[in-house]
């Protein structure tokens, strides 16, 4: 089996207050997909992906990574294989520096200060955001925050990227940047979103979630032009493929 293979088997999940967040949920992600998760507020999307690098536990159901049925003695190894971008940069920016923030993931993993250099340059390099190194993150813009969270990620060299809301509060040109720095990594992809402009641009294959059970699984263009699934699951088509307002055509 793959390394890069990611699956569930009858996820589900129960948060303490009793809200049931997933039911049963079932999938197979292969390497070098790009895989969107989509689903109204309250679907369940950030709590399936907090499960992909053990950040939550099922209550019922198992998650696997490649040969690793996740679980506490497999987690380190889990973590080096599936990198996780949260929705809010905050969450993973918290050294004095964007450089000290990408060597943090390093350091921890025991790699010698040489290759933690290395590393550090590459993954900046990768997300052309070498020129802020020295910065503070605080002083950051919302675009070049979501790109050194992106660079903590890949200095550790992950096979699979998750990824929680990543254009959320980015204006245009900063989000048109994301989307191009995303369509160059050849990792295996997995982006909750509700941007479904960015799904066409980036995923194949679409994965759509409602009131915590898997609604639909399949191609993109399917499954967006299915308006009755759509709306049963409180969505709508991306607006590139609803009729022109004025002539009735598409765009």
């Amino acid at each position: 089996m793959s390394h890069h293979i990611v699956a569930a088997d009858r996820l589900s999940f129960s948060y303490p207050d009793g809200t049931r967040a997933l039911r049963e949920a079932s999938f197979s992600i292969h390497h070098g997909e790009s895989v969107a998760v989509i689903g109204a507020n309250g679907a369940g999307k950030s709590t399936l992906l907090l499960h992909l690098n053990g950040c939550l536990a099922p209550t019922e159901g198992a998650v696997r990574v490649g040969d690793f049925p996740l679980t506490r003695e497999t987690l380190p190894e889990v973590r080096r294989t599936v990198g996780m971008i949260f929705q809010d940069p905050d969450d993973q920016l918290f050294m004095p520096t964007v450089a000290d923030d990408v060597a943090f993931g390093p350091f921890n993993l025991g790699f010698p200060p040489a290759e933690v250099s290395q590393r550090v340059e590459a993954a900046l390099r990768a997300v052309d955001a070498l020129h802020l190194r020295g910065k503070p993150p605080h002083r950051l813009s919302g675009g070049e925050k979501r790109r050194v969270a992106i660079a903590t990620v890949m200095a550790m060299t992950p096979d699979i990227l998750v990824l929680d809301e990543p254009t959320t509060g980015l204006d245009p040109f900063a989000r048109r940047q994301l989307i191009e720095l995303l369509t160059r990594f050849s990792h295996t992809k997995i982006i909750a979103t509700h941007d479904l402009e960015l799904v066409m641009a980036l995923c194949r294959r679409v994965i759509v979630l409602h009131e915590g059970s898997i609604a639909a699984d399949g191609p993109t263009g399917e499954v967006f032009a299915d308006t009755a699934l759509l709306e049963r699951c409180r969505l709508e088509q991306p607006p590139s493929l609803r009729p022109c307002a004025l002539c009735g055509g598409r765009r």
